[in-house]
């Protein structure tokens, strides 16, 4: 579940060894070629956050959450062995890894926000990445507040197909 309201990060702060450990989930998380194509920066600076916010059209979380992980895809290193077709595998890696993080987080009873909606330049220009690095996603991370509802879901039934579609 995505959580948007987080607790003061003063008073509930994700500690260094949470991130660690979220981080190494993240680490073990499977890769085409076993080759890790993902980076991820670190963001707990309130200015950078704020930042984050604006490239991500406002979306208050980002500004409020106590840490920011911007998931990163890493070109280079798939394309090395995989050509154009790593750029993709890029992608997939760094999702995976998000994702590991958020199970991880969810582990430690923190709670998280995938979000994807973000003008890429602008994330890009404000992490100072490398050209070959392409955000995927900004995942907040922190001590949040559950919604008082959640949303509905459709059932599973409507996902599955048999054989074939």
């Amino acid at each position: 579940m995505s959580v948007r309201e987080y607790n003061d990060a003063e008073e509930n702060p994700v500690t260094d060894e949470e991130m660690e450990y979220i981080l190494r989930c993240a680490q073990r998380a499977p890769s085409a070629g076993n080759l890790e194509s993902w980076d991820v920066v670190i963001v707990t600076d309130e200015s950078v956050k704020e930042e984050l916010s604006d490239a991500a059209f406002g979306q208050e979380h980002i500004r409020k959450a106590p840490v920011i992980l911007a998931v990163c895809a890493n070109y280079v290193r798939s394309m090395s062995q995989y050509g154009e077709r790593g750029i993709l595998y890029a992608v997939e890696d760094a999702s995976i890894a998000a994702t590991y993080m958020m199970l991880a987080a969810h582990t430690l009873r923190l709670h998280t926000c995938w979000t994807g909606a973000f003008d890429d330049e602008h994330v890009s220009e404000t992490l100072g990445l490398l050209k070959h690095a392409r955000p995927v996603v900004l995942l907040a991370v922190g001590h949040g507040v559950l919604p008082e509802q959640r949303a509905e879901r459709m059932d599973i039934s409507e996902h599955i197909h048999e054989e074939y579609w």
